[in-house]
């Protein structure tokens, strides 16, 4: 007979192993219904898609596994404010290259004022605001007067060599926030679905310079005050770091979704012939619930 120690030792592996079987049993399951359950919610969300009155490009990526659902990743769109997350990451690109010091105070110029969002347009001539704090306000107020000084700043030329830098292939910067004139003329800022995702993500993995660096861009993107896209539908308090871009015929929606049971990438941009850009919001805001009750259902 075997010992008492070895038959001990035996019985112990054995219900080890019979542990580790029913591990694996269960987490094969869990993956087939989290399969199952992605491939439903692709469905539905080109079921809303067929519904959209105009063009959209998207990407939507769960943060854990990497899997996607896209839609016209790499097609061209007026960026609209969605320029103001790669200005974002140049300014403090250049400022941990010593190139710019956020402490520095700009003057606003009448000239600087532009219309649409924020509130700088509404201060005195000569009030003086650091860089950091222009920053601020082009990010969670979308200011445009913000944008434009920054771009006055660091100028179009040292903006585009810097999003080549972040791997923007195709994200440019040719104009200013509500220059019109310049927009009738075919001048255009542009950027695609795959890129907005891409200089998230880095935010996400705390690739971007650093993980200091990563993490306030996350932080300037949670205090966004613009909530009728990605948040709309969502639980009232739930985290999600994101920027909002709108002109006339253009709404977009861009950034992370954060959520108990994994945390979701979110870029849906649009063109569209409506009167207004409600029904683009909407579709937005119902693109990023499907996407939510993915990650609160049942196989989670």
């Amino acid at each position: 007979m075997l010992p008492i120690l070895a038959l001990t030792v035996l019985f112990c592996s054995a219900q080890s192993l019979a542990v580790n079987f029913s591990h694996t049993g269960k987490n094969a399951l869990l993956t087939r219904k989290k399969a199952a359950a992605w491939k439903a919610l692709s469905q539905a969300i080109k079921k809303e898609m067929s519904g959209f009155r105009g063009e959209a490009g998207l990407v939507i990526e769960d943060l854990s596994s990497g899997w996607q659902i896209v839609h016209n990743p790499n097609k061209l769109f007026p960026s609209a404010s969605l320029a103001k997350i790669p200005i974002m990451a140049s300014c403090f690109h250049a400022a941990s290259a010593g190139e710019l010091d956020l402490k520095e105070k700009i003057s606003l110029k009448d000239s600087d004022k532009a219309g649409g969002s924020g509130i700088l347009k509404y201060f005195a001539r000569g009030s003086k605001l650091s860089v950091e704090e222009l920053i601020e306000l082009m990010i969670t107020r979308s200011d445009n007067t913000a944008a434009n000084m920054l771009i006055e700043l660091l100028d179009f030329d040292y903006l585009n060599n810097s999003f080549k830098k972040l791997g923007l292939k195709y994200t440019n910067l040719k104009r200013k926030m509500m220059d019109f004139s310049r927009r009738r003329q075919g001048v255009e800022n542009f950027t695609t679905a795959a890129e907005m995702s891409a200089i998230l993500e880095k935010f996400y993995r705390r690739e971007f310079i650093d993980g200091a660096a990563s993490e306030r861009c996350l932080g300037l993107l949670n205090h966004q005050k613009i909530r009728d896209r990605i948040p709309a539908k969502l639980p009232a308090g739930t985290p999600v770091a994101h920027k909002t871009g709108l002109e006339k015929g253009i709404c977009h929606d861009a950034g992370i979704v954060f959520t108990k049971n994994g945390d979701f990438l979110i870029c849906v941009l649009t063109s569209h012939r409506n009167k207004t850009a409600r029904p683009a919001k909407k579709f937005i805001a119902e693109v990023a619930f499907l996407t939510y009750n993915y990650y609160r259902d049942e196989h989670q």
